[in-house]
Order: structure tokens, then C-alpha cells, then sequence
């Protein structure tokens, strides 16, 4: 669908709408296909073309509440922001006349959400989701199923991988990660990989898998992967946020946060990427518990960053890169997150970053930003690829897979092979550079 424009000007009053804002509240359900909840949903895509439209917005979406997918937070909104709004199906009519009244052009991205969860939950046989032994990687998997698989890998590969528990939860989940790579040698440099710190963001642990199985299926064919299992472990989180993932396909599958409760506000959850200890609630974080960037009340508040920064710690003279996986935007992102500044092996890293992108568009053509995270997305404390950096990680990424808002947070199943095979150059290209001296 193509933009939308109307002659109005953008200084309409909102006000005249608020009497409709009460009206619109998100209700809990616990059933498959979320109870119909995101019935008529719509996810719009706008630009504001000025200092006023981006004020008007932001005032407009603090009376909607509604919930941001691009950027994570409505402080980012300024002149020149894409922005992508989910807005339920009676805020949606709310929206769209104001952006009519205001002349602020948009396009409709999803027309109605609760359609395409429903197309997704339905493109893969059950069966095929619920073994283990014939683990479907070209479909989002439950985190009982996950762990599951985890568990089984474990058992089946012991040449290649071991697993163990780093701690539990807010809820009391364990938190599991695989330690993959030939055990010939103890002493070995290390990758560290996470996905799923944001639960909506699917994607993620389904890369993680991917991971796994191809190095374990590529192992005595292919050169490369037997020289990297070789002489490098790799530490495999594939569900970081496990508790919010489970929600995201209990309760709500746009949650982001993780589950646990700290005020006396009716919100839980932190943003598990705002709560590490470097330059923590700074700018891009927030400190009111019902935001989706709330940093927490006080840095590694979260036991799943805890339990993460704990082991990272101990682990650190190992440990020559930190990846981490999240969605969506087609970026390759490298410190610094939370300040306008140079790192300073930035020829190094910025080396790696083309090679990498080069490597991942050869596969289909997709093509990925790259840069330091705060200019090429924007600047966000309390990140753990930045605290992986100051912590001696000189090589240390955050990775934001496909797409870039078509699909948004429900990327279709049939969609996970590509992503992953082409993402998988990336991070080869990135881990052979461990291997050599950068000059």
C-alpha cells in the first residue's frame, strides 16, 4: 500500500481525540492465537517531516499508549524518524483520523495482525514442531521445545557439546546455555552467542538453533567450520530471556521485556538490554517500570543479566567476541551504544563489519547497515554488546536480522532458512577473524 496523504494541516488538535483514548485497554488472555486479541490490529509505518509532526506524534502516542516496534522508544521520535506503531483496532481508527486531520502521511504495513500471527502459527505441521529427535529448524519453536532440544543435542553430540546452566530466572527457569567445539583443548579462545534478550523478537533463537545444527552437520565437510570448532568454543545462549519469551507465546506476542516485578506500579518487566553496568539509565534507558526501555532499578537487577555478566566475567580472558541477536532493522552493530564516539581497535572491528555484511548479502542479496550503534540506530545505555566491550571483548556485535518492517516482529516461518543461512556467512567471517592477527 502506498503513502497516505490528506490536505489538512498537522496542527489539528489532538485534544479534540482524547475522550476516545479511555476506551482503550490491552486485556490478558491465555489461549492459542492470543483469544483473537489482535483482532483488526493494524502496524502503520510514519516519517514525521518536522520538529511539530514528531512533538504531535509523541504527545499523541503517550494518550494512545500504544506499542512502538520502530524505535524502541518514543524519545527517539524526531524529525526524520521512521517510525512503526502496532495500535489496536480501536486506536487504529483513532490514529488514522488524526494523521488525516494533521496531513502526516503513513503507510499501513499490516492490515490486520491478528491475520498474519494466524497465517504463521498455521504453516507448519504440528508434528514436525513437537519432535526432537527430527528438530524442524525452519520453525519458531516454544521454549519447552527449545530446552528440549537443547537437552537432546546434549545427549546425541557429546563430542562436540556440553550443556550447563548459568542460573535460573526471575520465574525460576533455567537459564541453559550450549558449549560447543571439539574438547582436544581446554585452553581455547571463545565466541559467546545470545539471542532472545527481547522476547518478541522470534528470529533470534531460531538463528541460535541454526547455529548449532550447522556446525554440527558441516563439521567434517566443510574446512572452515572444523577449523573454528577446532580451535574456538562457542557459548550458545539460545533463549536469553526466557521468561519473556515464554510469555511472548502464552499471553502476549509482542512482549519484549522480561517478567519480574519491582514497583509498586501494575507493570513487570525490564528491557534486559538497558540493565547492564555501563553507563547505566543513561541516555536511551528509562527509569519508569512501565516503558519498554525501563532500565531496571539498578544495573544487573535482571537474574538473566546477572547470571550472563557473571559467567562473560569469569570467562573473559577466553572469550574473543560477544554476539548478539535480535530483530528488526538489516544492521550490523558495533560500540559504542550509548555515546557519539570512536572505539578505539576501530579499524579492526570496522574491517570485520564490511567483510561480514559482504559475506551475508552474497548468499540472496539482502543488504545490511553497519556502523557503531549509537549513529547507525541510535544511542541506547545499559547495552550489553557494550558492556561485553568494556569488559576486554574487542570484538563485539549486536546483529538486527530481516526485515526491515514489511514483515516486522512475525517474520514468516518461510523465511527463517534464508535469514539464517546468510546471517550464518556473516557470523563464519567474523569468528575466522579470531583466528588471524588484525593488523
Amino acid at each position: 500500500m502506498g503513502w497516505i496523504k490528506n490536505v489538512s494541516s498537522w496542527a489539528a488538535p489532538a485534544l479534540a481525540l482524547c475522550a476516545l483514548f479511555a476506551f482503550n485497554t490491552w486485556l490478558p488472555v491465555h489461549s492459542s492465537h492470543y483469544n483473537n486479541r489482535y483482532a483488526g490490529d493494524q502496524v502503520i509505518r510514519l516519517v514525521p517531516k518536522s520538529k511539530e509532526e514528531a512533538h504531535a506524534l509523541k504527545d499523541m502516542y503517550e494518550q494512545l499508549k500504544v506499542d512502538l516496534w520502530q524505535p524502541s522508544s518514543i524519545s527517539y521520535i524526531s524529525e526524520g524518524t521512521l517510525t512503526d506503531v502496532h495500535v489496536s483496532v480501536n486506536n487504529s481508527q483513532v490514529l488514522l483520523s488524526y494523521l488525516h486531520q494533521a496531513s502526516i502521511r503513513y503507510k499501513v504495513l499490516i492490515k490486520n495482525l491478528q491475520e498474519e500471527i494466524e497465517k504463521q502459527s498455521n504453516q507448519a505441521p504440528v508434528r514436525n514442531r513437537r519432535s526432537v529427535t527430527s528438530h524442524n529448524y525452519e520453525v519458531y519453536h516454544s521454549l519447552e521445545e527449545i530446552q528440549a532440544w537443547m537437552h537432546q543435542m546434549n545427549k546425541t553430540h557429546k563430542d562436540l557439546i556440553s550443556m550447563f546452566s548459568i542460573g535460573k530466572s526471575y520465574e525460576g527457569r533455567p537459564l541453559l546455555v550450549l558449549k560447543l567445539g571439539s574438547k582436544t583443548r581446554t585452553n581455547k579462545k571463545a565466541v559467546w552467542i545470545d539471542c532472545g534478550i527481547h522476547a518478541r523478537e522470534w528470529i533470534g533463537p531460531a538463528f541460535c538453533q541454526w547455529f548449532v545444527k550447522e556446525a554440527i552437520e558441516t563439521y567434517q565437510r566443510d574446512p572452515a567450520m572444523k577449523q573454528m570448532l577446532n580451535q574456538l568454543y562457542f557459548y550458545i545462549m539460545p533463549v536469553f530471556n526466557v521468561d519473556g519469551y515464554h510469555y511472548s507465546w502464552t499471553d502476549d506476542r509482542f512482549w519484549r521485556k522480561t517478567r519480574s516485578k519491582h514497583s509498586r506500579f501494575h507493570c513487570y518487566g525490564v528491557d534486559a538490554n538497558r540493565n547492564w553496568r555501563v553507563k547505566w539509565c543513561d541516555e536511551g534507558a528509562s527509569l519508569h517500570p512501565c516503558d519498554e526501555t525501563y532500565c531496571g532499578p539498578r544495573p544487573e537487577s535482571e537474574p538473566e543479566v546477572k547470571a550472563a555478566a557473571l559467567f562473560i566475567r569469569q570467562h573473559r580472558k577466553q572469550i574473543k567476541a560477544y554476539l548478539s541477536f535480535h530483530a528488526y532493522a538489516q544492521m550490523l552493530l558495533y560500540p559504542y551504544s550509548y555515546k557519539y564516539a570512536t572505539i578505539p581497535n576501530f579499524n579492526c572491528v570496522e574491517s570485520a563489519a564490511i567483510d561480514a555484511v559482504r559475506a551475508l548479502r552474497s548468499a540472496y542479496g539482502v543488504r545490511y547497515k553497519y556502523g557503531p550503534a549509537s549513529s547507525t540506530l541510535y544511542v541506547s545505555s545499559g547495552s550489553s554488546m557494550d558492556w561485553a566491550y568494556k569488559n576486554g571483548i574487542p570484538y563485539s556485535f549486536a546483529f538486527e536480522l530481516r526485515d526491515t518492517g514489511h514483515y516486522g516482529f512475525l517474520l514468516p516461518e518461510s523465511l527463517i532458512k534464508p535469514t539464517c543461512t546468510e546471517t550464518m556467512l556473516a557470523v563464519k567471517n567474523i569468528t575466522m577473524r579470531l583466528l588471524k592477527k588484525c593488523r
